[in-house]
């Protein structure tokens, strides 16, 4: 800078600082505040801008954490149970084994599929380093390793299907295989629908197997308690019948000898009384031994029971099974074991000569208010007493004799226990 420059200046400084004094206070203090206000917008903008990048960026993360979401794929216990939806069979194999041999046949296909290369496409066209052989090498190594990806995710997914996550577990494949041609989008690697359509299939098969084999295992223990049942009246009925033949051998060798005495004295009133005694004891006895050979011979000859237990259902919630046993309190007894706090209640008893059929028409009747409405060999039913009487009189035998109040004895003493 010359001396004039410097002289300018000087000389626009004193000028300037001349002008101020000229100035009075509010003049000075309105230059002031036009000052601030300058710098004020000036920040204004700065501020804005920075606003304007980040909400930019804001925007860019919002999209990938949208982007994100699809990949993501959850298996909260809690959720599923409130949220899963009611699935339908697809297959109808009669039993597990059929629908294990169809899951085998299927991995077999998926293994011919490997082989033949037809699990995964690529571009077998691609070029590395301007040479062919190094690009077709470079998309099966790749292809290799994003099938081995996509084969672990889907068996960790088909191992874990439930009936509440098969929804779930399907959308997580599908995500699988997008993924698996994004990270390949480059090679125009992706997963077939030869082999998707194959792992899907799997995937249900699996889900039906497992119900399958629930189910089977529901009905080898139906069956099993039924042969149980069938032994315990097999023995009640031989240990009856020991027991009224040797009532009957004892009535009947009194009665000879009975006999032997009134051959001497015929016209013995005491006598002929005991004699009129014994015979009726006997009729009685072969009348019991009948009913015994009935029901060993009838084999749908049984009582229906209609049962409650409050303490542990609740009102309005019955049982109705049936019973082939001699005593069927004693079935009723076993129910009342210690998987329910409190003893069953009987409102009624009902003898039949085909108590199947009139246990399975009174199901019937109730279908709709079954309490479990997938296992029907749960018995209980949401019912009130009343409606079941007009079932069974309607329709069965008007005779029959309900007990309204079940007496639940030690659940409404533990009741007044709890109060005091």
């Amino acid at each position: 800078m010359g001396l004039k420059d410097i002289f300018n200046a000087s000389n626009i400084k004193r000028e300037n600082d001349n002008l101020k004094q000229l100035l009075t206070p509010e003049m000075q203090d309105a230059a002031n505040l036009m000052n601030k206000i300058s710098e004020l917008e000036k920040s204004f903008d700065t501020l804005c801008k920075s606003v304007s990048k980040k909400e930019e960026k804001l925007n860019q993360l919002n999209c990938q954490i949208e982007e994100r979401k699809k990949d993501l794929i959850t298996f909260n216990d809690d959720i599923l149970v409130q949220e899963f939806g009611l699935y339908q069979p697809r297959y109808s194999y009669s039993t597990s084994d059929e629908y294990k041999e169809q899951l085998l046949k299927i991995r077999s296909k998926q293994k011919s599929c490997i082989h033949a290369n037809h699990a995964v496409d690529g571009d077998m066209y691609f070029k590395y380093n301007n040479n062919n052989t190094q690009g077709v090498k470079m998309v099966r190594d790749m292809q290799k390793l994003l099938l081995r990806a996509f084969n672990s995710e889907c068996d960790e997914t088909i191992h874990n299907v439930k009936y509440n996550n098969y929804d779930m577990s399907f959308k997580k494949i599908c995500s699988s295989r997008d993924s698996i041609e994004r990270y390949g989008k480059m090679l125009k690697i992706k997963v077939t629908d030869e082999y998707f359509n194959l792992k899907s299939e799997e995937l249900t098969l699996t889900l039906e197997y497992q119900i399958k084999k629930q189910n089977e295992k529901e009905e080898l223990k139906a069956a099993r308690a039924e042969q149980r049942e069938q032994a315990k009246l097999e023995r009640e009925i031989e240990e009856q019948r020991k027991k009224i033949e040797k009532e009957h051998t004892h009535y009947d060798t009194a009665y000879q000898k009975l006999k032997l005495q009134l051959e001497a004295c015929p016209d013995n009133a005491e006598l002929l009384a005991k004699k009129a005694e014994y015979e009726e004891k006997l009729s009685d006895i072969d009348k019991a031994l009948n009913d015994i050979d009935y029901r060993q011979a009838n084999l749908k000859a049984g009582y229906v029971y209609i049962i409650s237990n409050i303490g542990a259902f609740g009102e309005n919630v019955f049982k109705i099974g049936m019973t082939r046993r001699l005593d069927p309190q004693d079935r009723i007894d076993e129910l009342g074991d210690a998987s329910v706090p409190f003893n069953f209640d009987v409102h009624a008893m009902i003898f039949s000569n085909d108590a199947p059929a009139l246990e399975t028409a009174l199901h019937h009747a109730f279908e709709n208010r079954k309490l479990n409405m997938v296992n029907q060999r749960r018995e209980f039913f949401n019912v009130t007493l009343d409606e079941i009487k007009s079932v069974v009189k309607n329709n069965f035998d008007k005779t029959v004799e309900f007990i309204d109040v079940p007496d639940a004895e030690q659940y409404r003493i533990s009741l007044k226990m709890k109060e005091h």
